[in-house]
């Protein structure tokens, strides 16, 4: 199991580790965004599901520490209905990505992505507080781009981000719905085997170096204004917008 040379190269280690550092620091500080940057470099140099395996771990198991301290700051109410909607919906995600075309399917995501971000820029602000089930349709626009694609954080990010909550409370309900929502991800990973031996030898390097990103970064929010977390809440969401477009296949995958 700690034979991490056996599966991978030096070269390679290094960097992964790099990617996963500045993977780390963002979902520090914004609690969200690691997948959007990790997911598509680590995909292009190792098998998807060994990439998604070991981010499904470190993601939901190392980040723990900023669970518990969003715990108290997070707004339930909207929180638990999102999370019901995700993990409902994403099934309905891998059901369009086995039936729909493919192309075509991209499309329309690229579309929501982008009109997320259209939304969060323009300024727009929503007054009273979310329903449940607002919220909960929300969730499922979510789990179902997450079933097709695995870039289920714009909606929930914009979402939240246009409302009247102060940052600690959006980047705490980010926090707590990603490891809630992976619960069925978990499940499903662990019934199709893709918790290998390679996954557990890129979790050696990829623990410390994902856990002490996530330290750093949770710190830099500490010290940072709500301006500056919005403007990095928009680029991360403005990325999934850009990655995800089909033109872009030649230079990106």
């Amino acid at each position: 199991m700690f034979d991490i040379l056996a599966s991978f190269s030096p070269q390679l280690l290094v960097f992964l580790a790099a990617i996963l550092f500045v993977s780390g620091y963002i979902r520090g500080f914004a609690g969200f965004g690691a997948g959007m940057i990790f997911m598509p470099i680590a995909a292009s140099v190792m098998l998807p599901s060994t990439a998604a395996a070991t981010f499904l771990f470190i993601d939901s198991i190392v980040s723990l520490p900023l669970v518990r301290r969003a715990l108290h700051l997070c707004d339930w109410s909207t929180v638990l209905p999102a999370v019901f909607g995700s993990v409902l919906f994403v099934h309905a995600g891998a059901w369009l990505l086995a039936t729909m075309d493919v192309l075509t399917l991209r499309w329309i995501i690229s579309a929501v992505v982008a009109a997320t971000l259209a939304l969060v820029v323009s300024g727009w602000r929503y007054q009273k507080h979310p329903t449940p089930p607002v919220s909960f349709g929300v969730g499922a626009v979510s789990g179902v781009l997450g079933g097709v694609s695995q870039v289920s954080a714009p909606p929930v990010a914009a979402f939240w981000l246009s409302g009247r909550n102060d940052t600690p409370v959006i980047r705490a309900n980010l926090i707590m719905f990603f490891p809630l929502a992976s619960i069925g991800a978990f499940v499903a990973y662990i019934l199709n085997g893709f918790f290998t031996i390679e996954v557990a030898r890129l979790l050696v390097m990829a623990i410390p170096v994902y856990g002490i990103a996530l330290f750093l970064g949770s710190k830099g929010f500490t010290g940072s204004n709500q301006r500056t977390y919005r403007w990095i809440a928009n680029m991360l969401i403005a990325i999934a917008a850009i990655t995800s477009l089909p033109l872009l296949d030649p230079l990106l995958r």
